[in-house]
């Protein structure tokens, strides 16, 4: 494991090359959070941390670079040089983009850290535990994907030990990585899909949180397709199964203490008034996190009203909270918040700079969540949510859109990168209206 943090680049280059290390990969992400970099030998990584690696904007999604631009210069963050274990002779950089030597605007990490500074005005740190759902699969001679294990086929296979003995390999080597690296997971299991995992690695302060979630994506990815299997984050690979969502735990803490924990809270959830205020501010600004947190055409076959073959959804339709209630968007395990709305597609750094905001709101103007609900809210009629107050989330990307793109405070605190994500995400929902399914081939291609 590597020192908790290098004083000096001279220090890192020193660590890397006893580590074996040749290159660094300088990386960063687009829009969409996927991970991008540029191999680096080490003995330039000075470079790297001054004057940046060097991209063509245009080339990367969402950065708002024209092709007459100036490059896009990912400049890296020393503390979070990490080596790269499932590829030896390598190690990572986490770079955030810079354009004529200024944090550029569009970069999501630039975009979290504006928030981030929000909170430590207020000498407040935001933590989140992160708890990314993938699904393991492979690929038949046909082309179409199953999971990576043929007896995985339990009708309801959640926590299954032959489920997750059998997969182990794949498993074992992704916990050990992570370790390696200083990311603590404590627990895996085998979530309520066939197929379907979840490694769960011990919470953070919010920035580092998202870089521990891109490293674990990479990661997954790259060990799957060593092993000849495709490691999915898509929201909903299998239209009769549980979907991967990406539960975000948050708290505020002031160096001292969890600010959001009150073991006095009348209702017994343990929460405090802050705590209460910024769930306020998640429930009042919910229609327009969806658009970040679920930013897919897929995410909304996960975000539904009703039932699994499995029992249920184990995702949230309704924009509401309770104690331990999964069928709310906001479930309460005592002294922190479950945000259960994120699923695998996120770009986490934007889902939670839209967070801090929502949740920042919130306080400001002490919103009050209202009682918290105990009851399974997928068994609710439409009129009983009615007359309870409590809205349904988005639908359909189109309509999160338009909730994201008519909610000033979110798109103010995202900056320039909302209107970017806007127009990307317009484009994809055009596209997928426009296009054609084997649902409607089947269905009406003789009908008439």
């Amino acid at each position: 494991m590597p020192p908790a943090r290098f004083d000096t680049v001279e220090e890192a280059q020193q660590y890397l090359r006893a580590q074996g290390v040749s290159y660094v990969l300088a990386q960063f992400v687009d829009i969409h959070g996927v991970a991008k970099a540029k191999s680096v030998p080490v003995a330039h990584l000075e470079t790297v941390l001054t004057d940046g690696a060097g991209f063509a904007g245009f080339a990367i999604c969402g950065v708002g670079i024209e092709p007459h631009g100036p490059d896009f210069m990912a400049k890296g963050d020393l503390s979070t040089v990490s080596l790269v274990p499932w590829q030896p002779g390598l190690a990572r950089i986490v770079c955030e983009g810079h354009v004529e030597g200024e944090p550029w605007v569009y970069d999501s990490r630039v975009t979290l850290k504006k928030q981030v500074a929000r909170l430590a005005e207020r000498g407040l740190t935001m933590f989140t535990g992160l708890e990314p759902e993938f699904s393991l699969l492979r690929r038949t001679e046909s082309g179409s994907i199953e999971p990576c294990d043929p007896s995985d086929t339990l009708a309801k296979p959640c926590y299954d030990y032959k489920g997750l003995s059998r997969t182990r390999a794949y498993l074992e080597k992704l916990s050990n990585v992570m370790r390696a690296t200083g990311i603590d997971v404590y627990q895996i299991d085998h979530e309520d899909a066939n197929g379907q995992f979840e490694l769960n690695y011990t919470y953070t302060d919010c920035l580092t949180s998202c870089d521990h979630f891109v490293f674990f994506k990479m990661a997954a990815a790259e060990i799957a397709n060593e092993m000849g299997l495709v490691c999915s984050f898509m929201p909903k690979p299998f239209a009769n199964r549980p979907g991967n969502g990406m539960h975000m735990h948050l708290s505020i803490g002031d160096g001292k203490r969890n600010l959001f924990c009150d073991k006095a809270d009348a209702n017994g959830l343990e929460l405090s008034p802050m705590a209460y205020h910024f769930l306020g501010g998640l429930l009042a600004h919910a229609p327009a996190l969806t658009a970040l947190c679920a930013p897919t055409v897929n995410s909304y076959k996960r975000l539904v009203v009703g039932r699994s073959l499995t029992g249920a959804t184990w995702a949230p339709a309704y924009i509401s909270y309770g104690d331990n209630n999964r069928s709310t968007m906001v479930r309460v395990p005592k002294g922190r918040l479950e945000l259960r709305l994120p699923d695998g597609a996120c770009n986490p750094y934007l889902a939670t700079a839209a967070v801090i905001a929502a949740g920042l709101d919130g306080i400001d103007r002490k919103l009050d969540p209202g009682a918290p609900r105990n009851v399974n809210l997928y068994e609710w009629s439409d009129a009983q949510l009615k007359e309870a107050g409590i809205g349904l989330l988005p639908q359909n990307l189109g309509a999160a859109l338009d909730a994201l793109e008519a909610d000033e405070l979110i798109t103010g605190a995202l900056g320039p990168v909302a209107k970017e994500f806007l127009k990307l995400k317009r484009m994809e929902w055009i596209e997928y209206q426009r296009h054609v399914s084997d649902w409607e081939v089947k269905q009406y291609l003789e009908f008439f």
